[in-house]
């Protein structure tokens, strides 16, 4: 046991699409484009938030710790994924895999109990509109928003530090663009029972409980939207968290196929699969952060019109 993991392995080698050298430009340019899509529309959503006092409401504080988010958890993965186009056999450190694998998970896992935590925001104000203001107020969504982050990463540094504890010999190859969890589980010459099992508790807190809440909370929704008289009631308290159920449904189908059976190590994945698996986890962690602030934007009339406030306001300045 007084073996540590650096002096059995000290660096990774991610393969990427090097298989498909053909594919590699092809795939450098889309997902460059799209990041660079992600920092500009979440960082607009979050300046518009920010500068605009009509949207210092709770429901806008989540979309913009959720922008905020997006922009951390593709920052932490796909600069690597970009350098992992451009170099045949990309080489990580044992540290700096940890390092990317505690950042990307991190912010995976507290973005899914932050969905939860904006699903009680919805619950609450449509089902308790007259209450809503005292219930939701600072000194409760404020706390609930930064109970997500906490969560998040204390999730994230027992999944990691489990994985730090694991012996990882000769085979030091992932199949994938970045340093994921799943991929590093595969290479351990030891048995990983804990850490399935530390996965499995993981997806229940983090993906199942707020995915029961999110469910929950909209069967509420609904029933009390159906209660409202007046289409024109129905279809503007409806309005309100469409946009938030439109990024739950992206967001958990993508994230549940990749976590919710944790894998062991075994010998029967063919490559082909491993591929397949990582370009799923590249559409999660590239496709959904860029698809937030489009949702948001262009199914909200409060962000649409920050947004043309925001531009009046800049034209006005640089025409002074």
């Amino acid at each position: 046991m007084g073996r540590t993991n650096d002096s059995v392995l000290r660096e990774f080698v991610l393969t990427g699409l090097s298989a498909h050298p053909e594919l590699q430009t092809v795939f450098f340019v889309l997902v460059l484009c799209m990041y660079l899509m992600i920092l500009l529309g979440n960082g607009v959503l979050i300046s518009v938030i920010i500068c605009d006092s009509h949207l210092h409401t709770p429901m806008y504080f989540f979309l913009c710790n959720l922008s905020f988010l997006d922009i951390c958890y593709t920052s932490s993965s796909v600069p690597l994924i970009l350098d992992s186009f451009l170099t045949v056999r990309k080489r990580v450190s044992f540290s700096g895999c940890m390092v990317q694998m505690f950042l990307s998970f991190a912010m995976g896992a507290t973005e899914c109990i932050l969905l939860g935590m904006m699903a009680l925001d919805r619950y609450m104000a449509i089902c308790y509109p007259l209450r809503y203001p005292v219930i939701m107020r600072k000194s409760a969504y404020v706390p609930m928003a930064a109970g997500s982050w906490a969560a998040g990463i204390v999730d994230s540094v027992v999944q990691t530090t489990l994985a730090m504890q694991l012996p990882f010999c000769a085979d030091n190859v992932i199949n994938h663009f970045v340093c994921e969890i799943l991929a590093i589980l595969k290479l351990a010459c030891a048995d990983i029972s804990i850490n399935v099992i530390s996965m499995a508790g993981s997806n229940l807190i983090v993906l199942v409980i707020p995915l029961l809440v999110i469910s929950i909370s909209y069967i509420f929704i609904v029933a009390t939207i159906l209660r409202i008289p007046s289409t024109e009631g129905k279809r503007k308290a409806f309005s309100t968290c469409s946009a938030h159920l439109t990024v739950v449904i992206v967001f958990f189908v993508t994230i549940f196929f990749m976590y919710a059976k944790p894998k062991s190590k075994s010998s029967g994945g063919t490559d082909n699969q491993d591929i397949i698996e990582a370009l799923i986890s590249l559409l999660y962690g590239v496709m959904t952060p860029m698809l937030n602030p489009l949702i948001y934007s262009l199914r909200n009339k409060d962000v649409k019109i920050a947004v043309r406030n925001m531009l009046r306001r800049k034209n006005f300045s640089d025409g002074i």
